[in-house]
């Protein structure tokens, strides 16, 4: 497993790179409590916290060349903001809005929400970037749970058959909600699965920002030449699976060592303080700086406008007799109370 924090000294890496990786790592935090509280006081109807692995996405999405095509789930913002996604974009998703209404051209699917659907979609679009012949790769991300489900054994077996420049990104994280791993696999490890389909394996510190970076910079450099590449990034969700989900009643953080189980961003800052890479204001500037650019992008998200009627125009061709009647359900609901998001928007 490759590691870099505890094994290299920290005025052997690069600087900027470094203070770089906890900036974004401290802008996904901000994020991330913010859109909790949010969700607590009825902003949003549900959210899942990503605390605990912003090492692990900010650092592969660093490593990302510019054209490179990254395939998320509902858990990857930290990605996507690492990549350039605004925020005010992810806050609008979660309010049902569709994504990405800025409009920008950055190299972000949609998220995938149902479990591991996105995986073949990914191998698709490395397998047209192989037929194109250009050199952007992709990196598909998700969870240890998704690689339970029969979407993973496809996606991987037909990346290795056809050589797609495709790197795996599985933020393994011990649970799939309230499942273990130890309930989901008898394999020693995740990236082991990679062997049965003939592509290269990796496994990384995910609570490590450099070694990540390090990692999935290498595995997107073999998935250009050809060869797909299972990366599995070692986490631990320090929060619930989502904001209506209790992990006291199952889960056991003693049962991780103590690198997996520590505040990543806190780890990460004392290992560059170690080696005077960066200073101890570095992220409380970043944090106000980040709670000012959340403020913008909530009352930005919140001038969005939505006509009840657009769920049922494009949901079928030509409508039916149970749309027509839960269409008319909706207007006489709004008629007797309301539309509550006209109110918030004033």
């Amino acid at each position: 497993m490759h590691r870099v924090i505890g094994e290299r000294d920290p005025s052997e890496i690069d600087g900027e790179l470094a203070r770089s990786l906890l900036r974004s790592m401290v802008r996904a935090r901000v994020f991330d409590e913010r859109a909790v509280s949010l969700q607590r006081r009825g902003w949003m109807s549900g959210y899942p916290p990503f605390e605990g692995a912003e090492a692990s996405q900010v650092g592969a999405a660093t490593a990302m060349a510019d054209d490179d095509v990254l395939v998320p789930t509902y858990r990857s913002n930290a990605m996507q903001l690492t990549r350039g996604v605004p925020m005010a974009d992810v806050l609008r998703f979660r309010r049902g809005f569709p994504e990405y209404g800025s409009g920008h051209d950055i190299p972000v699917f949609p998220q995938s929400i149902t479990i591991a659907t996105g995986i073949p979609q990914a191998v698709g679009i490395g397998m047209g970037a192989a037929y194109r012949d250009t050199d952007e790769a992709v990196l598909c991300y998700f969870g240890d749970g998704a690689t339970s489900e029969g979407d993973f054994h496809e996606g991987l077996n037909f990346a290795g058959v056809f050589g797609a420049p495709i790197v795996f990104f599985c933020e393994n994280n011990g649970w799939a909600i309230s499942t273990p791993q130890t309930r989901q696999t008898a394999s020693e490890t995740i990236a082991r699965k990679a062997d049965a389909y003939g592509i290269g394996r990796k496994r990384v510190d995910g609570n490590d920002p450099i070694a990540v970076y390090e990692t999935v910079r290498e595995a997107l450099s073999a998935a250009r030449a050809g060869l797909p590449v299972l990366v599995e990034s070692l986490t631990h969700r320090r929060g619930p699976h989502t904001t209506s989900d209790d992990p006291s009643r199952y889960r056991d953080r003693a049962s991780f060592p103590e690198w997996r189980t520590a505040d990543p961003i806190e780890r990460f800052r004392e290992y560059l303080r170690g080696g005077d890479v960066t200073d101890a204001d570095l992220v409380e500037s970043v944090r106000s700086e980040a709670e000012a650019e959340l403020d913008a992008a909530i009352r930005e998200a919140e001038r969005a406008t939505r006509d009840p009627d657009d769920l049922f125009e494009w949901t079928y061709a030509e409508s039916t007799p149970v749309l027509d009647r839960e269409r008319e359900a909706v207007q006489e609901r709004l008629d007797r109370h309301g539309d509550p998001s006209a109110d918030e928007n004033e």
